[in-house]
């Protein structure tokens, strides 16, 4: 019954997907299962068998940041640093979905990732 979470970070040392509340609340521990936004503390680590899983660390390609992770840096979007994983894999989540999305298809896109 581990959480995702707590595999990611303590057994693959995958210490990118950060833990907020603990609760699924702020999403600063989202990744991607299976093509799909999830907060990994809601997620026991059987539930996953066999999926693909998609952490911030599979974001950027080798040394090359995403273009998204670029953004936040040239544009001080990373503050404190425990939303912004999330954060980056909601806005990449949602570009690769939406290549052009109006302002409230961003809105939606990252809601439920909260910023201290």
């Amino acid at each position: 019954m581990e959480r995702l979470l707590d595999v990611l970070r303590e057994q693959l040392h995958l210490t990118g997907t950060k833990e907020g509340c603990g609760e699924g609340e702020c999403g600063a521990c989202c990744v991607v299962i299976d093509g799909r936004i999830v907060n990994s503390c809601l997620v026991p680590i059987a539930q996953v068998e066999g999926a693909t899983i998609k952490t911030i660390e599979g974001v950027a390609t080798g040394d090359q940041l995403h273009a998204v992770q670029r953004a936040f840096i040239d544009c001080g979007g990373a503050q404190c640093g425990i939303c912004t994983p999330g954060m980056v894999l909601a806005a990449v989540d949602l570009l690769e979905r939406n290549p052009n999305p109006t302002e409230a298809e961003i809105r939606n896109g990252l809601a439920g990732k909260l910023c201290r």
